[in-house]
């Protein structure tokens, strides 16, 4: 299998399926394919049919967005959700709303891995909502199911789709209680995270559209990347 990816440090649709794959376990091929500098034809449309990322090819399948692959995976290998029917459940609900909810989140908070941004007042006061039902959300799958993970020990799919929130926690210093606190993490510790996190970093692209739209709601606090070539 070949997964197409974009940036690590920006694209937060693409550390889903690598993280649920690197963690699992299931080989791969990763093809990364940067944003282009400044806008303009990504080029994408070259092996997606949406013109997007992530898409996986399995021989001759194409199969695209995030919460399609992770079920494609799922139909050959039954660790990619929970093994009891009540778990899976719950964990397909949680994906599914995390794949079309959170918008005011993903909005202020654009994923950036090598940064640290402070939040003006009022950007933060934007999120109550989103941040009070991730937490419920979390909380709920963590106390219901026995942790450490979402839908109970074991890492599966609903955690895949929360990963990118994880960074955006660290990036953004977004407060979460206690609880919800520890389980980013555990995110953030897994083996697949760190790599990610790492080549993240050393990325030579430092692309201005999405730098901006990181710096929309807040201030520069620092940048552990590596310089604009």
């Amino acid at each position: 299998m070949k997964l197409y990816i974009a940036n690590k440090n920006y694209s937060s649709w693409s550390l889903r399926p690598w993280v649920l794959m690197r963690t699992l376990g299931l080989d791969f091929e990763e093809s990364l394919h940067p944003f282009p500098m400044g806008g303009g034809p990504s080029g994408f449309g070259t092996f997606s049919p949406s013109g997007k990322v992530p898409c996986l090819v399995d021989g001759e399948l194409t199969v695209w967005e995030s919460l399609s692959i992770a079920e494609y995976l799922a139909e050959r290998h039954p660790s990619v959700w929970p093994q009891s029917a009540a778990a899976r459940a719950w964990a397909r609900s949680a994906a599914a709303e995390m794949h079309a909810g959170f918008s005011t989140l993903r909005n202020v908070c654009s994923m950036s891995c090598g940064v640290r941004v402070r939040l003006r007042p009022e950007a933060l006061a934007s999120l109550t909502a989103d941040l009070q039902r991730l937490q419920s959300l979390w909380r709920e799958g963590l106390q219901r199911f026995g942790g450490p993970y979402l839908a109970g020990a074991a890492f599966s799919a609903v955690d895949a789709f929360f990963c990118p929130v994880a960074f955006r926690v660290q990036t953004y210093s977004l407060p979460l209680d206690p609880l919800c606190s520890a389980y980013v993490q555990r995110l953030l510790a897994l083996p697949a995270m760190r790599q990610w996190y790492d080549e993240a970093l050393a990325e030579p692209w430092i692309e201005p559209a999405h730098d901006a739209a990181v710096l929309a709601f807040g201030e520069l606090v620092s940048d552990d990347r590596v310089p604009a070539a």
